[in-house]
């Protein structure tokens, strides 16, 4: 069917069941950002394929939120749907919630599956539905009933992860979090968060495309832990694993009517951020909902020594991968017929060679010329575009070993030589990107005090990038993992201005995308360490496991000063030093040249 034909069905649907506006976010029933096929309800709806956006239908209007990453992208893929594009945070722009508020009536019906939408978020759009003399229903999978050919939900082997790659035991990990839990005086908690579960018992899967986790939910009681999952992606060693810890399966739907039958007066811990509306509901009024962080959040956040030690080696794996395809480019350009395509392809080949490699930690983002300034493209059949021997390709990639995740963007120069308006923009981003990895802070710092020395190069252009600056990075987990980030808005969860602490690992990504021309982002990971400690108090600051050239040939060094020159030549020689023992002659002597000081 096409979109116009799915929004008419489901209108038809909304019609029967007395349903005026249907509300489709982007979600599973853990909160995650990227989501398994069964749950793309808003992609299915709407065509539209990003990674974030909700979609609105009312009898006579239908609407997608989605912020600037994607601005580009919604508009060409909505294209001809009927659907409304509302970009958010742009001026006059009503947020969801005030578009509901604007327009629902008094007698009229919100709906939404319970199961897709955060309690908090639900909770607010009940308030706001009920103020205007209007109700809310939340029990219709109104999109399930559209979705004929559905696929099904994931339930592939789960693994368990050794301690020489997590540090610490799974009995360990369980018993803070049972401390935790006596802290709180309360009688259990409930943990929604696939990552987080994943990263509680020293588990990973594959359910989730990108994302090594295991659908599941689970509860911690100080003397009974239960993971509701999908029995039949668990061997039985891995149950009897489980067991010595304490841990017991029961299938992955249970969940509802366990916590329904919670004993009167019980404290149940969840985070109402992330748990979603019928979970919640689902615990007897009798009983009292704590709402809380979960705290394997921060401690997954910040990694120990064994984590750490993974990572760095996780991150010269990747380094070899990327600079092997960095010199097969530079040799091929000319000599074969490349696209988008090929290229990121060409990379994955590269990382699948150099051991330990168990797939990309999100799909990449190969994009030439043009392309380059969708801040998220993702190139189709329709769209890959042959790329020759003048401009940028921006190649956003990442990789997950064993031994940790990896997220590194390269803007690579096809041609000989940059144009003066590449050069400019191109050493205003590296600029940046050296200024934040540079930055030396007192602690007690969050990302927000630091973003502005990614983006004050390009401030003082008169320019500015339409997405944070970095995120947090988790080990053989998701690629974007908080709570740690760096963004100059003070956001309002309750999690989401925390300070940056050794062991955390960030990203370091700014950008200049210029709609029509071209791309540029250059981003490498960081790991927040320990400085010097005075009188004036702890100082911190950041190590870059991120390892590979940078363009010379597309800098500008009249625009860098002293600093930015040393900062560059340091880092190269680091990545020499580094990456150069295993590679073969050849290319061992391009990246000394890539590598060479800049005066």
């Amino acid at each position: 069917m096409k979109v116009t034909e799915k929004i008419a069905v489901l209108r038809n649907l909304m019609q029967q069941d007395g349903i005026d506006y249907y509300y489709i976010p982007t979600n599973d029933f853990h909160g995650s950002e990227y989501v398994a096929d069964y749950f793309k309800c808003r992609e299915y709806m709407s065509g539209f394929t990003g990674s974030a956006g909700s979609l609105l239908v009312s009898a006579t209007e239908a609407g997608l939120w989605t912020d600037g990453r994607y601005f580009l992208q919604a508009e060409a893929q909505l294209a001809g749907s009927g659907i409304t594009l509302y970009r958010m945070g742009e001026p006059g722009v009503p947020k969801i919630f005030e578009y509901i508020a604007q327009h629902i009536q008094p007698g009229q019906c919100l709906g939404f599956d319970g199961r897709m939408v955060d309690a908090f978020y639900a909770l607010q759009l009940k308030k706001i539905v009920e103020s205007k003399g209007a109700r809310l229903v939340t029990e219709f999978d109104l999109v399930g009933a559209v979705w004929y050919n559905r696929p099904w939900l994931e339930a592939k082997p789960a693994y368990s992860l050794s301690t020489q790659y997590t540090g610490v035991e799974r009995g360990e990990k369980l018993d803070v979090i049972c401390k935790w839990l006596d802290t709180r005086k309360a009688d259990m908690l409930v943990i929604t968060s696939l990552d987080d579960i994943a990263w509680a018992l020293n588990i990973r899967g594959e359910d989730i495309h990108c994302c090594p986790v295991v659908l599941g939910y689970l509860v911690i009681k100080p003397l009974e832990r239960i993971l509701f999952a999908n029995k039949s992606a668990f061997s039985t060693r891995l149950r009897q694993e489980l067991a010595r810890d304490s841990v017991l399966l029961r299938e992955y739907d249970e969940i509802y009517d366990y916590l329904a039958a919670v004993p009167a007066g019980s404290r149940v811990v969840m985070d109402m951020h992330v748990a979603n509306y019928q979970l919640v509901n689902s615990v007897p009024q009798n009983s009292k909902i704590v709402n809380a962080v979960c705290p394997t959040k921060m401690m997954k956040a910040v990694k120990n020594p064994a984590e750490i030690a993974g990572e760095k080696i996780a991150h010269i794996k990747d380094g070899v991968a990327l600079v092997r395809f960095m010199y097969w480019l530079k040799q091929n350009i000319q000599k074969i017929p490349l696209t988008e395509r090929l290229a990121a392809a060409q990379l994955e080949a590269f990382r699948g060679s150099v051991g330990d490699y168990m797939g990309p930690s999100f799909d990449p983002i190969a994009a030439y010329g043009p392309h380059g300034a969708i801040v998220h493209y993702s190139a189709t059949e329709e769209t890959d575009a042959r790329i020759l021997t003048e401009g940028f390709l921006l190649l956003d990639t990442g990789g997950h070993y064993l031994q940790g995740t990896t997220d590194v963007t390269r803007t690579i120069l096809l041609g000989k030589e940059a144009t003066p308006e590449e050069k400019k923009y191109y050493t205003a981003v590296l600029c940046g990107n050296l200024r934040l990895a540079a930055a030396k802070f007192k602690k007690g710092c969050s990302g927000v005090a630091l973003d502005i020395l990614a983006r004050q190069p390009l401030w003082d252009m008169g320019c500015d990038f339409n997405h944070g600056t970095g995120h947090g990075v988790g080990c053989l987990l998701n690629v974007h993992e908080g709570p740690n980030a760096i963004r100059y808005r003070i956001v309002a969860q309750p999690d989401g201005n925390v300070e940056l602490q050794p062991g955390m690992i960030t990203s370091d990504e700014p950008g200049v995308y210029l709609e029509g021309k071209f791309g540029i982002r250059l981003e490498n990971l960081l790991l927040c360490v320990e400085k010097e400690q005075n009188e004036f108090g702890q100082f911190l600051g950041f190590e870059a496991l991120t390892l590979a050239p940078f363009e010379r040939d597309a800098i500008d060094p009249s625009q860098m000063t002293q600093q930015d020159k040393q900062l560059l030549n340091e880092y190269h020689e680091k990545v020499y030093d580094t990456i150069s023992p295993y590679l073969d002659r050849n290319e061992a002597e391009w990246l000394m040249d890539a590598c060479a000081p800049i005066d």
